[in-house]
């Protein structure tokens, strides 16, 4: 699998012109006319820190984006249609036949590929049950916690951020019920406002959210700012192709009644080109793609070379040279 997700990487950007910046037609007009526009403004004064960054605790959750300065480079990706659609669901996190649930479905799959990418890179030892020991992960878009929970029982320093407040109350309680869980750090605020803290992450993990931001690319620039260098980050979404139009929206939403009408929208999906594309541009290189494929008969996921639905894309943030 992990052979055969690099070949599929690697022809991504051999094949599709605009990964060169030959040809921005492959893409999405929209989102290459927002590429080509930052493109310009590059030399902008990097994001001030807060004072103390110590300020950025739990405490957050119930002072919202008090203390956080909003950096002057990084722009909210924020889109508060979406926040509310989560936000009136947000007590369903846990119902495993409720909203969730295929996330819940999909999760054993997501952390698989995750477990699997972290262990080779860091050179961890993929059989250990906590392989990621002493590892700093955030979860961005963190939602209840159901990805949060597993990383942390592997071991990492877990630090879950979301915008939805009543999703970090429901992810705290819940941790809470479990000894190997209850260190998680949830925080309520956007990745943009944890930029200001100058937190750095041994991996930044963001899993079915940058569908649901409002710019793609500047959340890419703030996620890339979370990483430390030469570290990781993992990112799955749902691709812009009919295909992914008749199971994501017609049969998830309307036929099968999965998510609730109006999760997603069509035109917010990326495809795999323009999502390494806008990787690359916020200095980190993808390194292994992979899909996953839905089994109707048994009810589960799998890892599959399909990425024609949904897939998660595993890249890692360049090292600056020394002067």
């Amino acid at each position: 699998m992990t052979g055969a997700s690099l070949r599929l990487c690697r022809s991504l950007l051999q094949r599709c012109p605009c990964l060169s910046g030959t040809s921005p037609n492959c893409l999405n007009p929209a989102l290459t006319s927002s590429i080509m526009t930052r493109s310009l403004s590059d030399s902008a004064a990097p994001p001030a820190a807060i004072q103390n960054p110590e300020a950025v605790t739990k405490q957050s959750v119930s002072q919202g984006y008090g203390g956080i300065a909003d950096t002057p480079r990084l722009r909210s990706s924020l889109n508060d249609t979406e926040v509310a659609k989560f936000a009136a669901i947000a007590e369903t996190w846990w119902d495993f036949e409720g909203p969730f649930k295929p996330l819940h479905l999909l999760n054993p799959t997501r952390v698989s590929f995750i477990r699997s990418a972290l262990c080779r890179y860091f050179r961890r030892d993929p059989y250990s049950t906590r392989p990621f020991e002493g590892l700093k992960i955030i979860d961005v878009g963190c939602g209840g916690g159901i990805l949060c929970e597993p990383l942390a029982r592997m071991g990492a320093c877990v630090t879950g951020i979301d915008v939805v407040e009543k999703n970090i109350n429901v992810a705290q309680v819940h941790a809470g019920l479990d000894p190997l869980t209850s260190s998680i750090e949830y925080i309520c605020m956007t990745a943009e406002q944890l930029v200001g803290s100058n937190r750095k992450f041994d991996a930044v993990l963001a899993l079915e959210v940058i569908e649901h931001v409002a710019d793609p690319s500047d959340f890419v620039e703030s996620l890339s700012a979370l990483v430390a260098p030469g570290g990781a980050t993992v990112i799955s979404t749902i691709n812009r192709s009919l295909r992914a139009y008749a199971a994501a929206i017609v049969a998830a939403e309307y036929l099968l009644n999965w998510l609730p009408r109006g999760t997603h929208q069509w035109s917010k999906f990326l495809t795999p080109e323009e999502l390494v594309l806008i990787l690359q541009r916020a200095s980190i290189s993808v390194e292994e793609m992979a899909g996953f494929v839905y089994n109707p008969l048994t009810g589960e996921w799998s890892l599959s070379d399909d990425t024609s639905v949904n897939f998660i894309a595993f890249g890692t943030k360049e090292i600056p040279p020394t002067m």
